[in-house]
């Protein structure tokens, strides 16, 4: 077993309390900034901070299983229906990525200090294998990260910030994103599977 832990008086804490424990290896230290090899379960209570970048980072390892407590409002995101306000690119990546359940409502008054707002444990198991088949992800992270940028335009004109960071002239840019598959539908309109093919006619396009 493995804990990581960035604050030093924690760590003293714990390995106090862990001491008589051989299969624990306690390390001070920030996680999403660490090479950990070979593990297959993860549970934690992270800090609000850090959710967004450490849920991306584990979805980037080949772990088993992970029981996570987020703030109640992220961890509505995770499992949103599509078009809710919830709805974002968490939404989308998450899915893609792995299989979410919502398990227990944790109350603020449980934590000391307690935080503004209640937690939810959630459980997370990566797919065996992806929902719908994508041709090249990165182009598929991105395009999904540029639209939720701008949730509430029509995919042809949202996309157009993607085309920029490409170098494509707004003319040249113009045209592509009216070719787009869904390119009148508003981005919060847009299923997972929806960017997937977006995503692949882009890639189609050879815009990487």
């Amino acid at each position: 077993m493995i804990a990581v832990e960035i604050d030093p008086r924690l760590v003293r804490i714990i390995r106090k309390r862990l001491s008589g424990i051989e299969n624990v290896d306690i390390i001070q230290g920030d996680v999403l900034k660490m090479e950990i090899k070979d593990f297959s379960k993860v549970v934690s209570t992270p800090p609000y901070s850090i959710s967004s970048p450490l849920l991306f980072w584990l979805l980037e390892k080949p772990f088993k299983l992970a029981v996570l407590t987020f703030q109640r409002e992220f961890a509505k995101r995770l499992d949103a229906a599509l078009g809710s306000e919830d709805y974002c690119r968490l939404t989308v990546m998450t899915y893609y990525k792995a299989e979410v359940e919502l398990l227990d409502l944790v109350p603020k008054e449980a934590f000391y200090p307690s935080p503004e707002v209640d937690s939810i444990i959630v459980r997370i198991k990566p797919r065996k294998t992806p929902p719908f088949h994508i041709k090249n992800e990165k182009v598929f992270e991105d395009v999904v990260r540029v639209l939720f940028t701008q949730r509430n335009k029509k995919v042809k004109n949202a996309v157009l910030q993607y085309f920029r960071e490409h170098g494509i002239k707004k003319q040249e840019a113009q045209k592509l994103a009216a070719s787009l598959p869904f390119h009148e539908k508003r981005v919060r309109e847009l299923a997972p599977e929806d960017f997937g093919e977006i995503a692949d006619e882009i890639f189609e396009k050879g815009i990487l």
